[in-house]
C-alpha cells in the first residue's frame, strides 16, 4: 500500500510508463548515460526500456511524464544512524526517513544501531540481540516506501564465532567496527574475520573519534583488519591524514566511503587518488547522519553535487558512486541501477528552477542541487514534487492511460 498523504502514489502490481525522458542514467560507472526515452514498469521491476513511441504499446495503467528531464537510480544511503523505527534519539526527531525520500534516497544502510541507543551496554548478549531485534524490525519497515536494511552488530569483546553464526541466520547482515570496549583497534581483527567468515558486511569507523569512549582508527589499523567498508573515510568528522588516505588507496584494495558529514578537502583528494589509480569502483558516498551533525536529506545529492563540480568527476560517474557501487559492495543485487530486471527504485528530477543550467547532470556539473519532480520505490510513485529541494524547472506529471492530464494539480 503507498504511504497516506504520498501525492499520485500508485498501488503495486499497476503497470506504469515514465515517457518523454531527456536523459537516463545508468548508475554504472562504466556505462554513464545509456540510451532511451521510456521505461516501462510491471510487478515493481523495470521491464522495458525504449523510446517514446513504444509507450503507445505498452498499455500503461499509469503514465507519468518526465517533460525531457533527466531519470537517476534511487540513491542509496550506506551510512545512516538509525535506532529503531523512524525516530533519532541523537536530534530527538521523528520520520526523518520519510523525509530522505524527498532527497532522492530509496534505501538505507544501518551504521550500527546500537552506537546511538540512550544507555547502550557493552556485553556480547545484548550487542547481539539489539542486532537481530533491528534486522526483524527493518524487514517489515517501510517509511513512505524506502527499503531499510539494518541490523548492524557493533562489535564488542566476548562475541564468539558461534554468536557469529546465530546472528547470521537470524537476518544480521551488517556489523560496526569502532564503538567496542577493546583495549585497541586492532583487536577488532578477529572479530572482523568470524563476521566475513558468516557473510557479514564489516563497516569500520575511520578517523577521529566521534564520541566520548571511542578512540582514532587510524591506516594501520585498517590495512590488519581489513574491514569491507572504511566508513567515512573522509572523516567523521575528523580525517585521516593525506598520507593515510594515500596509503588505504594505493596500499589496499579496501572500499572507501566519503560522507556529507566529514571533511570536503578530505574527499577531493581522496576522489583524485581513486581516479589516478583507477580505483573509483572503491568510492561509496554516503551522508553519516542523523549525528551531532544533524538530519541531512539532500545530504547524498549535496555531496554529488560538491564532488562533480570542485572534483571534476563526470556527474553520471558521481552518481554510481552513491547508486550502482553502493548496491555491489552491499550485495544487493537487486537495485542501484537502470535496466531491465532490476526494482523501479527510480527519482526525475530537473535544474533547479533559477539555475545557469538547463539539465539535472549540468546542474551538478556547477554545483547546483537539482529539483526532484518525482521519487519511485518498487515502481509505486511515493512522492512528486519535493518538499526538501528546490523547484524543479519542469516537474514530472502524471497523466491517465490515454495521455491526459488528471484535472486538479499533482504538485
Amino acid at each position: 500500500m503507498a504511504s497516506a498523504g504520498a501525492p499520485g502514489a500508485t498501488p503495486l502490481g499497476v503497470r506504469t510508463a515514465l515517457t518523454n525522458i531527456g536523459t537516463i542514467v545508468s548508475g554504472d560507472l562504466d556505462r554513464g548515460v545509456i540510451p532511451g526515452e521510456a521505461i516501462l514498469i510491471e510487478e515493481g521491476r523495470i521491464a522495458r526500456i525504449g523510446e517514446s513511441a513504444e509507450v503507445g504499446g505498452w498499455k500503461a495503467e499509469v503514465v507519468l511524464d518526465a517533460l525531457g528531464t533527466t531519470v537517476i537510480p534511487g540513491l542509496i544511503d550506506s551510512h545512516v544512524h538509525m535506532v529503531l523505527g523512524d525516530y533519532t534519539p541523537r536530534q530527538k526527531a521523528v520520520d526523518f526517513l520519510d523525509s530522505y525520500v524527498h532527497g532522492g534516497v530509496t534505501t538505507v544502510i544501518s551504521a550500527g544501531e546500537g552506537i546511538h541507543a540512550p544507555g547502550r551496554p557493552h556485553d556480547a548478549v545484548a550487542a547481539k540481540a539489539l542486532a537481530i531485534a533491528a534486522a526483524k524490525c527493518s524487514a517489515g519497515f517501510r517509511p513512505t516506501g524506502m527499503k531499510v536494511v539494518a541490523g548492524s552488530v557493533v562489535l564488542e569483546p566476548g562475541l564468539t564465532e558461534a554468536d557469529f553464526a546465530e546472528m547470521a541466520r537470524h537476518g544480521v547482515r551488517l556489523a560496526k567496527v569502532g564503538f567496542g570496549q577493546v583495549q585497541t583497534p586492532f583487536d577488532y581483527e578477529p572479530l572482523v574475520r568470524w563476521a566475513q567468515q558468516h557473510g557479514i558486511t564489516v563497516m569500520a569507523h575511520t578517523g577521529g573519534t566521534s564520541l566520548p569512549g571511542s578512540v582514532p582508527i587510524t591506516e594501520e589499523h585498517l590495512l590488519k583488519m581489513r574491514p569491507d567498508v572504511c566508513g567515512h573515510a573522509n572523516g567523521g568528522t575528523t580525517a585521516l591524514t593525506d598520507q593515510g588516505v594515500e596509503r588505504l588507496v594505493r596500499e589496499s584494495d579496501l572500499v572507501l566511503q566519503i560522507v556529507q558529514a566529514g571533511n570536503l578537502r578530505s574527499a577531493l583528494h581522496m576522489l583524485k587518488l581513486a581516479a589516478a589509480h583507477r580505483a573509483l569502483s572503491r568510492i561509496l558516498i554516503a551522508s553519516d547522519t542523523p549525528t551531532g551533525t544533524g538530519l541531512m536529506p539532500m545530504a547524498l545529492l549535496k555531496s554529488i553535487a560538491e564532488l562533480s563540480s570542485l572534483g571534476g568527476l563526470p556527474a553520471p560517474q558521481t552518481i554510481a558512486l552513491a547508486t550502482g557501487n553502493v548496491a555491489r559492495v552491499y550485495g544487493l543485487a537487486d537495485r542501484g541501477t537502470i535496466e531491465v530486471g532490476k526494482a523501479a527504485d527510480l527519482v526525475v528530477m530537473d535544474a533547479p528552477f533559477g539555475s545557469a543550467a538547463k539539465m539535472a547532470l549540468e546542474a551538478f556539473q556547477i554545483g547546483d542541487i537539482p529539483g526532484i519532480s518525482a521519487v519511485l520505490i518498487d515502481g509505486e510513485i511515493r512522492t512528486l514534487r519535493s518538499r526538501n529541494t528546490p523547484m524543479a524547472t519542469r516537474l514530472a506529471t502524471l497523466a491517465d492511460a490515454r495521455g491526459d492530464r488528471p484535472g486538479g494539480s499533482t504538485h
